[in-house]
């Protein structure tokens, strides 16, 4: 870890002051560039799971919403069995389900986001869901699937030493990364865009806590990583994408 004389001076207070409104440059849709992707392209021969309908899961789920928020809390050890399909299929669609694609140029989802520019993507270092085969997998929101990126061997390990040896990530079921495409924001916002990403991870997860919960499972967020060894696990240049939170997950002991 580095000292104090190794860093910036006042980088944070430097990064509030630089993106206050006044300090913006015109952003590329004021500037009338066409708005980017909705999410990002992948190669269709890559192997994908359909997931379950949330909809009709949704039902099978029912839980009090004040119980729910009170008895949250972090949770790092779990069952070592599996969580189904059908709970991962509702977490995935609870934390960044699409309920509506407007033109595709935004979508409205199952959490709140600036502007409903929704640029964070979803990926998963699975270790036991019912039928999916351990590895990583990115969720791809508009066609709620799974597309498999890597079943590499001891993949779990890899993301484990990212996230600084914290064991609940190669015990968990499933531990989610979530990972911002800053120009899908930067495209409104400008520098500000840096602010609202964040924001938007935070309601992610938590909505993930409260959705894990109501099906018997417990989450622990996760801060504490190594950028550089974890967008390279995750396979994107910490640039255009990087890594902003994560959470492990998994049937409550």
């Amino acid at each position: 870890m580095k000292n104090d004389n190794d860093l910036p001076a006042a980088a944070g207070s430097s990064f509030i002051e630089q993106t206050k409104y006044h300090n913006l440059l015109i952003s590329d849709q004021l500037r009338g560039y066409p708005a980017p992707p909705l999410q990002p392209a992948y190669d269709p021969a890559l192997v994908r799971y359909h997931l379950p309908d949330p909809l009709t899961l949704a039902a099978g789920y029912k839980a009090d919403v004040h119980q729910v928020i009170t008895e949250r809390s972090s949770i790092r050890s779990y069952r070592d069995k599996p969580v189904t399909r059908e709970m991962l299929s509702l977490m995935l669609w609870e934390t960044q389900g699409v309920k509506k694609n407007v033109r595709n140029i935004h979508t409205l989802r199952t959490v709140p986001s600036a502007g409903a520019r929704h640029a964070l993507e979803t990926w998963l270092l699975i270790n036991r869901v019912e039928g999916i085969t351990p590895g990583l997998y990115r969720y791809l929101p508009l066609i709620h699937s799974l597309l498999q990126v890597s079943v590499a061997d001891d993949i779990a390990g890899k993301f484990t030493k990212a996230c600084l040896d914290q064991q609940m990530v190669k015990k968990s079921a499933v531990t989610f990364f979530w990972t911002a495409e800053i120009y899908r924001m930067k495209w409104r916002y400008s520098e500000r865009a840096y602010r609202y990403i964040f924001l938007d991870a935070g309601h992610v997860c938590q909505n993930l806590y409260l959705s894990a919960h109501s099906m018997g499972c417990g989450v622990c967020a996760i801060a504490a990583f190594d950028d550089d060894l974890l967008n390279a696990a995750l396979g994107i240049d910490g640039i255009s994408q990087f890594a902003i939170y994560a959470a492990s997950c998994g049937l409550r002991v």
